[in-house]
């Protein structure tokens, strides 16, 4: 994270962050001349600025942007009994007093509020009406970052609790701030014209001091995308009825045409090296004109990267981190053998105390885009959270995806939504394989609109496993339930397969330890039935251990754990937290979704 950022993030945490529980307070709004704070870029900066520093808060690094963003057909976690925080989220059973969505609803809403007082700061100031080219032009850089960070917030808040309170200035004496729910509808078609707006007047990365740690021009692009797709989607209704609006063609055309304009003004190869891109990030290197358009800047003792999420070190001059969300060996294994991003999103080994590589077991595959052990410095025994490692929100990748399945949407396979899907397949695969990975597999997917979309839905997994986007996407495609059920028949048929000796995967695994400390798997698609010549080699239960050997009827507890609650649909909405309610003065409730108050 650059020290700029990280400097003024400190500093402003107590102006971004003051009195978790009175966000909507107008007595916590600085007490600073705004017209003189807005009028000159240093102390605009700063301002803006604080709107970052929400993401620094567990509320986010250890929250919203991975926890609370399972469980999924890609990413997930089972023991949904327990009563911690998480497990409820993941067992749909948050009630308002859960303390992981009242944090995020307090820090979402600070958030939004912090951009409010940039935004009506900025237009209010003598200095955005000046003559003065280099101050409006600066100015509307951070109008923009204000208005694309508000919007990333009320996205997340309307994929956790539906429709909310939508508030758009900042806090005033004599404003009301006890707003009624807004339809999700409207904000999100708001939100998207703030973007569609502003977006002109922004900076590329490569203008930037701070690259794609800043908020950015095809950071914004990429977003009135991702919210149009979002706008355009389905979501839960009340009723628990899945539904979309009757205009959603309208949502989609943009998300074509902003995707679109990007890749017409800012198109950039996607990097060869897959795994370099997490790489990167562990290394605490920020490429321009590259693959990631926005990360989240965390300060070195910030961020929970390689601690809550990755490849799992249990000891040593690199400290601890665990993984929460687990890879289901049914997307392990819907991977193309030779599709290279598998071995970089699926961690098969993790690090023990003395910094050995070891295999995991098949219910617990790890996320293995990250790894505290790809820092530059080891950060030494004892730690653990505050990796400083970023957290990628969006990719260039991610935008030729959308593209391809806005141009579907519309008009069907054309060659222009052939060609950005093939572009992301390409690197997956080594140039030998084109003909037939890519060249091929794009004409046979590319039949019909249906068989397109169901290929647009299998590569955003391959390509943005571990990354916890998968969740809003089934949400917007209604596809939620249909997936959990895929996943948890395909982790049935493993499992028997194995047990019975059907299929060709491997039901035992075998692997030996290499004097430098790392692994070699002999086997990992297909059965070893002979015992290998190099006797270093061990068995380890695979495939097999999904299914109780004890009783062939039943399955691993981490199959029926991790989707015991998911009744159909899939009821991913939370209840608003106590603190909402209350702090309404009763003009909120938690209605409808079967909620009671």
């Amino acid at each position: 994270m650059n020290n700029f950022i990280k400097k003024t993030v400190i500093l402003l945490i107590a102006f971004s962050m003051n009195g978790c529980s009175d966000f909507l307070d107008p007595n916590s709004l600085s007490t600073y001349d705004t017209d003189y704070l807005f009028s000159n870029l240093d102390d605009a900066r700063k301002a803006t600025n604080s709107i970052y520093a929400s993401f620094g808060q567990d509320a986010f690094r250890s929250r919203l942007s991975s926890n609370m963003q399972g469980n999924t057909d890609i990413e997930a976690n089972g023991n949904l009994t327990s009563t911690s925080a998480r497990y409820e989220l993941w067992g749909l059973r948050a009630g308002e007093n859960n303390s992981d969505t009242k944090v995020v609803w307090e820090i979402a809403y600070k958030a939004i509020r912090d951009s409010n007082i940039v935004i009506d700061g900025i237009h209010e100031s003598k200095g955005y009406s000046s003559n003065d080219i280099v101050l409006v032009a600066g100015l509307n850089q951070l109008l923009g970052e204000a208005y694309t960070l508000r919007a990333y917030w009320y996205s997340m808040l309307i994929f956790t609790f539906g429709d909310v309170p939508f508030i758009k200035v900042a806090p005033k004496a004599g404003v009301d701030f006890n707003l009624p729910k807004e339809d999700r509808n409207v904000i999100l078609s708001s939100v998207i014209q703030d973007m569609i707006d502003i977006e002109p007047n922004m900076k590329w990365a490569d203008q930037l001091p701070y690259g794609i740690e800043q908020v950015n021009r095809e950071f914004t692009l990429g977003m009135i995308a991702r919210l149009s797709l979002q706008r355009g989607g389905y979501s839960l209704k009340p009723d628990l009825t899945m539904a979309r609006e009757s205009d959603y063609l309208d949502y989609y055309a943009i998300a074509r045409d902003y995707s679109n304009k990007l890749i017409t003004l800012k198109d950039r190869a996607l990097p060869v090296d897959f795994g370099q891109i997490f790489r990167n990030e562990c290394e605490f290197i920020t490429p321009k004109n590259s693959d990631v358009l926005f990360e989240v800047p965390f300060a070195i003792g910030e961020g929970d990267v390689a601690w809550n999420i990755g490849i799992r070190v249990n000891g040593g001059p690199y400290g601890t981190g665990s993984n929460y969300m687990n890879i289901p060996a049914t997307y392990y294994y819907s991977f193309d053998f030779k599709d290279k991003r598998r071995d970089v999103t699926c961690g098969l080994y993790e690090r023990d105390v003395d910094f050995v590589q070891q295999i995991v077991s098949v219910g617990a595959i790890s996320q293995g885009k990250w790894s505290r052990e790809w820092l530059k410095v080891a950060p030494g025994k004892g730690t653990s959270k505050g990796t400083g490692i970023n957290w990628p929100l969006l990719r260039y990748s991610d935008v030729l995806l959308m593209y391809a399945e806005s141009v579907n949407e519309i008009s069907g396979p054309t060659a222009a939504a052939k060609e950005a899907l093939s572009r992301v397949r390409k690197r997956a695969f080594d140039v030998a394989d084109w003909p037939t990975k890519v060249v091929q597999y794009v004409t046979n997917v590319s039949a019909s609109k249906g068989a397109f979309f169901n290929a647009i839905v299998d590569e955003r997994a391959w390509e943005f496993g571990g990354e916890l986007t998968r969740k809003s996407e089934l949400i917007r495609w209604n596809l939620y339930d249909v997936k959990i059920k895929e996943t948890v028949e395909g982790l049935h048929k493993l499992a028997d397969d194995a047990y019975y000796g059907f299929g060709e995967l491997p039901d035992y695994i075998w692997a030996k330890n290499n004097i430098d400390g790392t692994l070699t798997i002999l086997n990992r698609d297909y059965k070893q039935v002979a015992t290998p010549a190099d006797p270093a080699y061990i068995r380890y239960k695979w495939l097999i251990d999904i299914k109780k050997t004890s009783d062939p009827t039943t399955y691993n507890s981490f199959i029926e754990t991790n989707f015991s609650a998911y009744t159909f649909p899939v009821k991913y909405i939370s209840p608003i937290p106590a603190v909402g309610i209350v702090n309404s003065l009763g003009v909120l409730k938690n209605d409808g979704y079967g909620f009671t108050n």
